[in-house]
């Protein structure tokens, strides 16, 4: 073993010294008493916990650090003074507290029985949870009628729903909650780190939190996906590590959990990292990059019905926000936790024969437009818009390698981040201390600010341990690189078309982290490269983990299929039974699901004069009517049930606009919206891409006049430039007129699925593609003859799953 890695895992073993991992739990008849040991047995804990009380929990720690020897002894003298009511019993051994949780009557504990090892972040072991218990703190002789009511005993068996061993995860000594960049650039204190919007037990632990003076006895469980594999290429070993970490905030379910609530919260909000890690060899230090992305809901304030008769449920968008308050508090949010720019690569549909995302889209646009209007140019969101849908379907167009060229795009942007880590630096535990080599010096304690875009790489340089400036490479290896902002991925559900997205990100950025670490010359990985396939197959994984959280099935992986040369018939077959797992979820399980994740979160908090949980119907619609009753005036909820016939927003003046793509009214607006994203036609994209504050030649470069094929240029005297082509990168009008009005989803409720009156004209709006009979057929004969009218009844009008 080489020098350097002896004395990394020396400094590993020091840190991990100063954090509980393991713990025994014994009982006597008046109270619990945990004994927490670290991972070197050189320091050992007691925590008592009273049991005399039969709606209360009274924790005590002893500040005293024991030796083994004295920890046992401590044990010895507890069991004789307790040897007339019983003495001193072990319980069990456990690896950590999850947290504490009262229904109606006694507080419950729970605690991680069984661990289970998921990987390493610079010497730190990541864990998943393989075996969990809940256990009962006051002693039965002192407990009520109350803890064996039928009541009681339905909120505990809704907790134990929540599967522990499922997808969560935890570290002693890193802060899996937050991102590489964050963990080398900012100190965080122990005590803060739970009010993550990733840690699932914040509430859990808030007692135990708000009574002992450290964290050591508690871990902070994650929840979203963990996947590591070690990887060569030319030779050289490293590892890649993918991290989806899932926001506690509007966390549920599918139909029950949409769009965004007041404070700018989003559903299925998730941040995406990526991290190559290279093992430090010969005394040369190891490097290190990560890359975060994003998904989350359409930030507007719309919903669907769960329905078990209807497998597509409407869309209604709500129009208590005419300002769009929420909509850009989430923005800001995004703003704080990764900086400027915030690009948005919104997947969803253009065309339909009935509106229905299309809905969705032009308010989104409408929301994008107004907000960019309040901000400076630098902090303009940069909005992408591209039917993936739609170029899925077409023959010969490869998704993802145009997938990959946005990326580009985006990634020329924020860049990503990068750098060395010594062994000093490596056997530093990030929870304790903060590298002062890549400190952030805002002097303002905050906790999310990043380096401004004028801070200069090597002034935050990590120090090398050969200080040599012989090559412009080395010199160029041993800066710090950062990101500066970040992409956001958006579909309908999150699920299926964004996962592929982020997949074609991660691939650019797999590139340029494998480039950054000296593992290749070239930034870029081929489709066809094994390295590229290895990557697929982990997203396509966590995609699947995502979809089952928040969709209820695997995800729609039509593409990887097509990619690996899957025959089709069974690709058609598995998306079938998925679209049915996932209809049979929505409709059967998800009301339950979200009932427990309420309860875990300290969402709902059960009161004995007030009603339960399952008595108050759908949580949706709990959200949806305490929001109307705070914020929409009376005049504004007429408009509800108003059918889409009727409403305003398909009246003669308007009803053109469904097929026409946002014009500017005034030429100043035109202008403000054209700084914050990139051209789409091929006429007009120098023009558009002088105003970015990427240099202009990155659009040509990429191939995006090519990959936008005129898609969005307006000629219908609108102004020089319409508004329009800031965002969207394929509405493609027929009649090549393809603005929008603005009035276009404005002050109304629209539900989707109304009927469009005849008279009305959008033949712009609609695409008609005619069903390729013959995969029709073949679905049938795949699927076991299942009747050909219900397959098409699953999939969507022209007899596709998306």
């Amino acid at each position: 073993m080489a020098a350097s890695e002896r004395s990394i895992d020396k400094q590993v073993d020091m840190t991990s010294s100063s954090f509980l991992q393991k713990f025994r739990l014994y009982e006597t008849r008046s109270s619990f008493y945990m004994i927490g040991r670290d991972k070197n047995r050189t320091s050992w804990r007691v925590l008592k916990l009273d049991r005399t009380e039969p709606t209360e929990v009274n924790i005590y720690e002893d500040s005293t650090a024991y030796t083994e020897a004295e920890c046992f002894d401590t044990l010895r003298r507890i069991h004789e003074g307790n040897r007339s009511s019983g003495g001193l019993k072990f319980v069990t051994t456990c690896y950590g507290i999850i947290g504490f949780i009262r229904f109606l009557g006694p507080y419950y504990m729970l605690i991680i029985t069984k661990r289970k090892k998921l990987g390493e972040i610079c010497g730190h072991t990541v864990y998943g949870v393989a075996k969990s218990k809940i256990i009962t703190i006051p002693h039965a002789s002192v407990l009520s009628n109350v803890a064996y009511s039928k009541d009681e005993k339905r909120y505990k068996r809704l907790l134990c729903t929540v599967d522990l061993t499922k997808d969560f995860f935890f570290s002693y000594s890193y802060h899996i909650m937050h991102t590489l960049q964050r963990n080398l650039s900012d100190k965080v204190e122990r005590h803060t780190y739970y009010e993550s919007m990733f840690v699932w037990n914040e509430y859990l632990t808030r007692k135990i939190r708000n009574n002992v003076k450290d964290c050591m006895w508690t871990v902070a469980l994650v929840y979203g996906f963990f996947k590591q594999v070690k990887l060569t290429v030319s030779e050289k070993n490293f590892r890649l590590t993918l991290i989806a970490r899932r926001s506690r905030h509007y966390a549920g379910t599918r139909y029950l959990k949409r769009g965004v609530n007041e404070k700018g919260r989003v559903a299925n909000d998730v941040e995406t990292e990526q991290i190559v890690f290279e093992e430090a060899q010969d005394g040369n230090p190891g490097r290190i990059s990560s890359v975060v992305q994003n998904r989350g809901s359409i930030p507007l304030f719309w919903s669907q019905e769960t329905s078990r008769l209807n497998i597509k449920p409407d869309i209604i968008l709500s129009a208590q926000d005419p300002n769009f308050e929420a909509t850009r508090l989430h923005f800001e949010n995004l703003g704080k936790r990764y900086g400027n720019p915030i690009i948005i690569l919104n997947l969803i549909k253009t065309r339909e024969k009935r509106p229905r995302e299309t809905i969705l889209r032009a308010e989104f646009a409408n929301a994008i437009r107004f907000i960019n209007k309040g901000l400076s140019k630098e902090d303009r969101l940069r909005p992408l818009h591209w039917d993936l849908h739609k170029h899925s379907r077409k023959k010969g167009t490869n998704v993802l390698a145009i997938l990959g060229r946005l990326a580009t795009y985006a990634l020329n942007l924020t860049g990503i981040f990068y750098c060395q880590l010594t062994p000093d630096l490596r056997g530093v535990g990030f929870q304790n201390q903060n590298p002062s080599t890549l400190e952030n010096n805002n002097g303002d304690g905050s906790s999310y600010d990043l380096p401004s875009k004028d801070e200069i790489a090597p002034d935050l340089a990590v120090e090398s341990g050969n200080d040599s400036k012989d090559a412009t490479e080395g010199r160029q290896k041993e800066a710090t690189m950062l990101q500066k902002g970040v992409l956001r991925t958006n579909c309908i559900d999150c699920l299926d078309r964004t996962n592929v997205a982020q997949y074609a990100y991660g691939l650019v950025a797999f590139g340029r982290q494998l480039h950054a670490l000296g593992l290749t010359e070239s930034t870029n990985i081929d489709l066809d490269n094994p390295l590229a396939e290895d990557l697929m197959g982990i997203y396509e994984t966590m995609g699947d983990t995502l979809a089952l959280q928040y969709g209820g099935s695997a995800a729609h992986n039509k593409i990887f299929c097509e990619r690996r040369g899957q025959w089709r018939a069974a690709t058609q077959s598995q998306e079938f039974f998925r679209t049915l797992q996932r209809y049979y979820s929505n409709a059967y399980m998800d009301a339950e699901k979200q009932d427990a994740i309420n309860v875990f979160l300290g969402y709902f908090q059960p009161q004995p004069d007030k009603a339960a949980l399952w008595e108050l119907g759908s949580d949706q619609h709990y959200n949806a009517a305490r929001f109307l009753a705070n914020s929409v005036p009376e005049n504004s909820r007429s408009t509800m049930k108003r059918s889409l016939s009727e409403s305003s927003i398909l009246s003669e003046s308007s009803a053109a606009a469904l097929g026409r793509q946002g014009c500017a009214e005034k030429d100043e607006e035109a202008k403000g919206l054209s700084d914050s994203a990139p051209e789409i036609s091929t006429t007009e994209t120098a023009m558009i891409a002088a105003s970015l504050s990427a240099p202009p030649p990155i659009l040509e470069e990429l191939g995006l006049d090519d990959i936008l094929e005129n898609d969005c240029f307006c000629c219908d005297g609108h102004g020089e430039q319409c508004t329009c082509a800031a965002f969207d990168m394929d509405w493609v009008s027929s009649s090549g007129n393809s603005c929008e009005d603005e009035s276009y989803g404005r002050s109304t409720v629209v539900r989707s699925f109304e009927t469009i009156p005849e008279s009305t004209k959008i033949e712009s709006e609609i695409c008609v593609v005619e069903p390729d009979s013959s995969s029709i057929k073949l679905n049938s004969e795949a699927i076991s003859g299942i009747p050909e009218g219900y397959v098409r009844w699953v999939m969507d009008e022209e007899g596709h799953f998306w």
